[in-house]
């Protein structure tokens, strides 16, 4: 049984939705959110990347860019750019990408569904990072920016989408990259309960992007529990503000890699090393670059050229769900012993880059200041969710979500 609840949303003006309407703030550089927020005064990353408002090369964790996140989101709602619903609702979220569309349900799961394991999670995080949102959220006293997370198959969940989505919208509008928004709010509180009946009937969410954001938000309903004698387990903080989508509405991108140097060897070395040990390797012949197209192949741009490579099938054959995935086998057995690049969470040898970019991205940066690149076939949802019913963790940059959801549409207050 998940536990979700609507809330009050403090939200912008439909005249300024579009404006403030931001992406996530871990998806840019300070130096991008200062260019991106050229001449729009009222750009959501004023406030989840406040540090563009204070002089440039402070630090990211500095006290004052907290403090200046909480200035920036009251002078807001000073501004009467947003404003403060009374009445606790759920919403519905659409986007439109390309011609594909996904629309999920926001709501407040229950902070105590993350820690009992009904609320799974297949990545790890960074104390670091961890930390910086937990800040955030505290000193702002709301939760800025939703997780995005997944449910299976829901019959009712699918009509109520299908039937509150089918009136006008609370907000409609095409962001700047082409993505389409629409936003529509519940109906009525039957509506909402509802909602809250037919999440009670699943057995869980899966967090797909956003595990810092809903680790923090754990954290602050602990440390606001402990503070407040007269706890009952109803307060704001105990939800955390999430976009609920259904599973098989997503689309996962590939996550690409690029290498700095092949360890000392040449590339045709290289590639006599990847055919003893990983898997067959044949030239591209075909035109542009190579994209794989089923599991455990992955394309290989060396010396200016594609080739692909098939996982030799023994390598394929792990027992853990998380060992099976193309990023574990070419972690295994390609990154470490052939590249000696043990962890790729901080080893500066290896470089990540979401498929949104383009296969010719990949060509660019080998043209600048990579040796190599290697492209991937996209994690399937299916492979996401058994590795999270498994307790197991993907190994880091295994998932690419696009589009991706917009900070500053709807924010839940604490």
């Amino acid at each position: 049984m998940i536990r979700i609840k609507p809330f009050a949303a403090l939200r912008p003006k439909n005249e300024y939705v579009k404006e403030c309407a931001a992406l996530p703030y871990d998806v840019m550089s300070s130096e991008e959110a200062r260019a991106e927020t050229q001449g729009k005064p009222y750009s959501f990353l004023h406030i989840d990347k406040a540090e563009i408002d204070l002089p440039e090369g402070i630090s990211l964790y500095d006290e004052r860019v907290y403090r200046k996140a909480a200035e920036n989101l009251k002078r807001f709602e000073e501004d009467g750019v947003y404003v403060q619903e009374k009445e606790k609702k759920f919403y519905f979220y659409r986007q439109v990408m390309d011609g594909r569309e996904q629309t999920g349900i926001v709501g407040c799961p229950s902070i105590e569904d993350y820690q009992n394991g009904k609320i799974k999670k297949h990545e790890l995080t960074r104390a670091d990072k961890e930390e910086d949102r937990v800040r955030h959220v505290d000193t702002c006293s709301a939760q800025t920016g939703p997780i995005f997370l997944a449910y299976k198959k829901s019959e009712m969940l699918d009509r109520i989408l299908d039937r509150e989505t089918s009136g006008e919208p609370l907000y409609d509008f095409t962001s700047d990259d082409g993505i389409r928004h629409t936003v529509w709010v519940s109906s009525s509180k039957s509506v909402d309960e509802e909602i809250e009946k037919a999440f009670g009937e699943l057995d869980a969410l899966y967090i797909a992007d956003g595990h810092h954001r809903a680790a923090s938000a754990v954290r602050v309903g602990q440390k606001r529990k402990g503070l407040n004698p007269l706890h009952t387990g109803e307060e704001e903080y105990q939800y955390f503000l999430s976009v609920i989508f259904p599973a098989d509405s997503l689309k996962i991108f590939d996550y690409n890699r690029l290498l700095r140097d092949l360890n000392g060897m040449t590339g045709e070395a290289f590639l006599a090393a990847v055919e003893k040990h990983v898997g067959k390797v044949t030239p591209w012949t075909g035109a542009g670059a190579y994209r794989p197209e089923k599991r455990h192949v992955v394309g290989l741009y060396v010396e200016k050229k594609w080739y692909s490579v098939e996982f030799y099938e023994a390598l394929c054959q792990a027992e853990k769900q998380a060992e099976r995935l193309d990023c574990a086998i070419l972690q295994k057995y390609l990154l470490a012993p052939l590249l000696g690049i043990t962890d790729p969470r901080t080893d500066n040898r290896i470089d990540f880059a979401g498929g949104i970019r383009g296969l010719t991205y990949l060509e660019e940066r080998c043209n600048e200041d990579m040796a190599a690149a290697i492209s991937m076939y996209p994690t399937s949802m299916e492979e996401l969710t058994a590795v999270a019913d498994a307790g197991e963790i993907m190994p880091p940059k295994s998932t690419w979500f696009e589009p991706k959801l917009r900070s500053g549409i709807l924010i839940h207050k604490l």
